[in-house]
């Protein structure tokens, strides 16, 4: 389980994160949602042990996360958003190295990277040099390299960042089997539709503040389950109904260009936090 605890960060008079409290259980895909400057990758960072908290303190199964504490730490891994291996190390390279920094046996280096290339359909690229791989078989990699160590928890800041459809499908695929695994996910996103297939749960942030959390279904539903969308010079403007027999009662009274449609993610994301960006 994490929980984060009144977790703030700041930067001179600047707070990126502000008194988060947040709770994760074991085994669950928790999305953090949110524009740039939201905090995100601020407590992915924190997380991480890469930032220390301003205040406040992070919990891992009760006990309290420093980077003195080594063995809690071992339990975390994170795959960032910037590509961070060395392009002419071929992907068995990158595997051991990895291993080999964490002092993994190399008989057991070998075992796993075999392993999981195999999960992550990245086997029959072993002697490929990183500088030629496409960017979701980076990403891939990245993945199977934090893996290696067989954390309890895994953090992913915006991993499909720059991924084709094609390779971004594929990644969701990965992260649900690892999530059957019982492996505890952190995902920082910008795609709502990731979030919504992926997340148990997912919090919505804006100016570092948590704004909601619950399940995307959840979400959707208080917002209302079916949108109808209507089209004017001006705008296109979105009202919202718990059921459909009302939304099709006020579509049939609209004149011009106008749709009935299933509410999703994104239009929760921007009611919530749309909102905040257009008062800036």
């Amino acid at each position: 389980m994490i929980e984060l605890k009144n977790l703030t960060k700041k930067y001179d008079e600047f707070t990126a994160v502000d008194n988060l409290t947040l709770t994760i259980e074991t085994g669950g895909f928790f999305g953090l949602l949110g524009p740039n400057g939201a905090g995100k990758s601020t407590t992915i960072g924190m997380l991480s042990t890469l930032y220390l908290p301003t205040k406040g303190e992070i919990l891992i199964d009760g006990e309290r996360l420093t980077r003195k504490n080594t063995a809690l730490k071992r339990k975390i891994s994170v795959v960032t958003q910037e590509y961070s291996m060395r392009q002419d190390m071929t992907i068995e390279e990158i595997m051991e190295y990895q291993g080999r920094l964490y002092f993994v046996p190399k008989k057991v280096i070998k075992e796993k990277s075999q392993e999981l290339l195999e999960f992550c359909g990245l086997i029959n690229y072993r002697r490929r040099t990183v500088r030629k791989l496409s960017g979701g078989m980076k990403r891939k990699l990245m993945v199977c390299r934090a893996l290696l160590t067989e954390p309890d928890i895994l953090l992913l800041d915006e991993p499909t960042a720059g991924m084709d459809a094609l390779a971004r499908r594929q990644m969701w695929n990965l992260l649900k089997k690892l999530n059957r695994n019982n492996l505890t996910i952190l995902l920082t996103t910008h795609y709502m539709e990731e979030a919504e297939i992926l997340c148990d749960r997912v919090g919505l942030m804006y100016g570092g503040k948590l704004e909601e959390v619950d399940t995307p279904k959840a979400m959707i539903d208080r917002l209302g389950a079916y949108a109808v969308d209507q089209v004017t010079e001006e705008e296109m403007r979105s009202c919202f109904f718990p059921r459909k027999e009302d939304a099709i009662r006020f579509l049939s009274g609209l004149s011009g260009d106008a749709g009935l449609r299933s509410t999703t993610l994104e239009d929760v994301f921007l009611e919530k936090v749309g909102k905040h960006l257009a008062n800036q």
